[in-house]
């Protein structure tokens, strides 16, 4: 096999650049990855859309703005004649032996193999592999575009491709599937056991009355824990816990397995959906800055066993025993949950259309400090991945998961810190991020300094003021309002923004969207008045 150079995927990078239209972007995407083999499709494909690495990576390629500007000052602006350009496979694995580096003189061993590569790179091939390394392809391809083009690649239905990827919950395992196979195997993805799907995700209820009566009849009501996500896949005893952005977890939290085996009884397979909490010895929950401690632990782990306690608390099911049950309605699930899972792991619920009874079953979780509520259909099918109003999330007070893209140095107490973060909200349509506020309150001075070193780690640049960072803190900010901006280009901004938590459970791209801040504008100003559609859509 003769490999395809970097330099064709860069080419089409640029013509990406060009094209307007959707449509016109899919195609282009579609025809160059027909024409490569099914080796060097799925890393074309993730190089495309700016991910070095695929989902579910532990690793990062921890490569600064800096770094690259030191690479091309040192480098020649030349080819070396005497060594062949690079193809998209020797690109995509060295990216993934950057990553697999780490420990002492790490820095300068990743500057190595980065400087082997562009000195054999044509002025075109840098700039896009330095915007792969950054995650700022601005090139109009995403996630979408990408899923569209294997549909149109294959011949496939969009949805039986969008449902193989949330099944697969890998960009490049799709890909592989889609090259190898075509249409009929993209229709035959399934669930599989320690194979971990993207989990089901909610929008934001801001009237319970409204929502009774939009359904029209009884809704379950849940728990809203303030844990992280897990899903729990079990085959023949053996249990392995993974993390809402798919990684393994399993062995920062042995309690939690034992939870699982001691709970689960009479099933040969099962996977479950679920959240897991830090309590106090009286089994109150602790703070989601006190399961961080835990969670992702890697050494002493037996000994915080006893200090931060962990509980699970489990609320779907989504495989049992070589059955798929995702289209089964909720309704279904929750029955064949509650029969195969000990009651004392299941989140508490009710089922009922009164809107007192939803206060006081808030109030309640609410003095057990939990966040809130989630309201979920009883017909609602598990979409995995998807944000649908099928699962609602209901807090007494609004917060919004956003971005930091960039932050302003600190002065008086808080010099030598970045520490006025600008907060953005993703544009799915656009792959990216905009601007909706700053706040500079809400963290520790422990949390300012270590918030500026990892900021300074994904440092694009800095004019001496304002440093702008690579997308890829998300935090959990609290507010006022909203209110319209003609400051900002998204047209909206926080007022009194506070940070709450940082959650380094979130990419970036399940950050909350423009969308649902200008949902929320307009609901919140609903009897007063709102911004007209023509302004809006200026704005967008």
């Amino acid at each position: 096999m003769v490999e395809t150079r970097f330099e064709e995927l860069a080419e089409v990078c640029e013509k990406l650049v060009i094209l307007s239209g959707r449509k016109d972007k899919v195609s282009q995407v579609a025809r160059f990855l027909k024409r490569l083999d099914s080796k060097e499709a799925p890393a074309a494909a993730l190089l495309l859309i700016g991910r070095a690495l695929p989902e579910g990576s532990e690793k990062k390629l921890e490569v600064s703005f800096a770094t690259l500007m030191d690479l091309l000052e040192d480098s020649s602006q030349s080819l070396l004649s005497s060594e062949e350009p690079p193809t998209i496979l020797e690109v995509s694995s060295t990216l993934k032996r950057i990553a697999e580096i780490s420990g002492p003189s790490s820095r300068s061993r990743k500057m190595a193999l980065l400087r082997s590569l562009i000195m054999r790179m044509s002025e075109l091939e840098r700039k896009w592999l330095f915007k792969q390394i950054i995650g700022e392809m601005q090139h109009g391809v995403n996630e979408g575009v990408l899923l569209e083009a294997l549909a149109e690649l294959t011949g496939a239905n969009l949805k039986s491709v969008q449902r193989a990827y949330m099944l697969l919950g890998r960009l490049d395992e799709l890909v592989k599937i889609a090259k190898e196979g075509g249409r009929e195997a993209l229709e035959k993805v399934k669930l599989k056991i320690f194979n971990p799907l993207r989990p089901m995700l909610a929008e934001i209820c801001n009237d319970v009355d409204e929502l009774l009566k939009d359904i029209g009849g009884s809704v379950a009501f849940e728990y809203k824990f303030d844990g992280a996500r897990v899903q729990i896949h079990m085959k023949d005893g053996v249990v392995k816990i993974y993390s809402r952005r798919l990684n393994e977890v399993t062995e920062s939290i042995p309690d939690v397995v034992k939870q699982v085996k001691d709970g689960v009884k009479g099933v040969k397979e099962i996977v479950l959906d679920g959240e897991v909490i830090a309590v106090d010895r009286d089994g109150k929950p602790l703070p989601f800055q006190e399961l961080l401690r835990r969670f992702r632990r890697v050494r002493g782990v037996s000994e915080k066993i006893e200090e931060i306690p962990l509980k699970l608390q489990v609320f779907d099911i989504l495989y049992l025993d070589g059955v798929e049950l995702l289209d089964k309605p909720y309704e279904e699930r929750w029955k064949i949950l509650s029969e195969k899972v000990d009651a004392k792991l299941l989140a508490p619920r009710i089922i009922t259309s009164d809107p007192k009874m939803v206060k006081n079953f808030l109030e309640k979780a609410i003095e057990e400090g939990h966040e809130g509520l989630m309201a979920k259909r009883l017909d609602s099918p598990y979409r995995p991945g998807r944000r649908e109003k099928l699962w609602l999330k209901i807090k007494p007070a609004e917060n919004l998961d956003l971005v930091i893209v960039a932050a302003d140095w600190g002065y008086g107490r808080r010099t030598g810190w970045l520490s006025n973060y600008h907060l953005a909200a993703y544009n799915p349509r656009t792959d990216g991020f905009e601007v909706v506020g700053k706040t500079f309150k809400g963290l520790t001075d422990e949390e300012f300094e270590l918030m500026t070193k990892k900021l300074l780690q994904l440092k694009l640049s800095d004019d001496g003021y304002t440093v702008r960072v690579k997308p890829e803190i998300v935090v959990e900010v609290a507010y006022n309002e909203i209110q319209r901006s003609p400051k900002y280009r998204s047209g909206y901004a926080l007022r009194f923004a506070r940070i709450t938590r940082i959650r380094s459970d979130k990419s970036p791209r399940e950050a909350d969207t423009i969308d649902k801040i200008r949902e929320l504008y307009l609901k919140q100003f609903r009897r007063k008045g709102s911004l007209t559609e023509d302004f809006l859509s200026s704005r967008r």
